[in-house]
């Protein structure tokens, strides 16, 4: 249903360089571009993550209780994109783990404090 969701940056050449690093270990590469934005996607999916600047040319903020959640395929996919996001300067939101019976997920922030969730069901 989602096909594509948009985080808020500051900063895009910086936020780039992030996403390229976090997301790699997702198969996740550079997609759309533009001006204002670069989109991430797996080739083969429509699906799209991006990150922008503000259309209105104000300050990009992150929401409070706002956070993107992205489907990786294996829970060792889910431990590498957590390490790597915290190796390309994110902060730790919570390590990777089980959450209930089946959801085992791992939280970061991004440089602007995007809050990100990594998962994968069973």
């Amino acid at each position: 249903m989602i096909g594509y969701t948009l985080v808020g940056t500051n900063d895009l050449e910086r936020a780039k360089k992030f996403y390229d690093a976090a997301l790699a270990g997702l198969g996740a590469g550079r997609t759309m571009t533009g001006e204002r934005m670069q989109g991430y996607g797996v080739k083969g999916n429509p699906v799209m993550f991006g990150v922008c600047t503000p259309h209105d040319g104000k300050p990009a903020t992150a929401g409070n209780g706002t956070m993107i959640s992205l489907l990786a395929p294996s829970r060792e996919v889910v431990d590498k994109v957590h390490k790597d996001a915290l190796a390309a300067g994110g902060k730790d939101e919570g390590a990777p783990g089980l959450r209930g019976d089946t959801f085992y997920g791992a939280y970061f922030r991004d440089l602007d404090g995007n809050k990100i969730c990594v998962f994968k069901m069973g």
